[in-house]
């Protein structure tokens, strides 16, 4: 498959995943204070039904992108503190890893009930913060040298 298109199908999956985690941290824990209990849970209820379904496609094809994307740069990662390049992307590749482990965490938490309150509030603010770093390491991965 060509370079291009791997990285469309990346950027794209990108999108919607990144999209989700800020739509849910930064909108949905400010509408939480402005709607009434039994409504906002309607609405989380349907909102979490769909990203359930639809997550875990987005992110097995973000992730297997992201693989093949990598894989163009196999030479640079064989000695990634060689090069600012090479360095950033071992960086943000460690990142998007920790975001899977969050993400299966959170898939074994909601099986078994616990994955409520603080706990989701919790693993949302810290995905949040992995996956802003991950979109800075992205952009700068081709502007910054050392």
């Amino acid at each position: 498959m060509p370079y291009y298109v791997i990285l469309t199908i990346h950027l794209l999956c990108a999108f919607v995943f990144v999209g989700t985690v800020f739509f849910e941290v930064l909108v949905m824990h400010a509408v939480r204070r402005k709607v009434p209990p039994d409504v906002f849970a309607a609405i989380e209820r349907a909102i979490g039904d769909r990203t359930r379904r639809l997550m875990p496609w987005v992110l097995a094809l973000l992730y297997a992108a992201g693989i093949a994307l990598a894989w163009q740069y196999r030479a640079l990662l064989a000695h990634p503190l060689d090069s600012a390049p090479g360095t950033l992307l071992c960086i943000k590749i460690a990142l998007a890893i920790s975001v899977f482990g969050h993400f299966l965490c959170a898939m074994r938490l909601r099986r078994r009930g616990r994955l409520r309150g603080r706990t989701s509030r919790c693993l949302h603010l810290s995905v949040f913060a992995h996956v802003v770093v991950i979109v800075l390491l992205a952009k700068a991965l081709f502007h910054v040298g050392w």
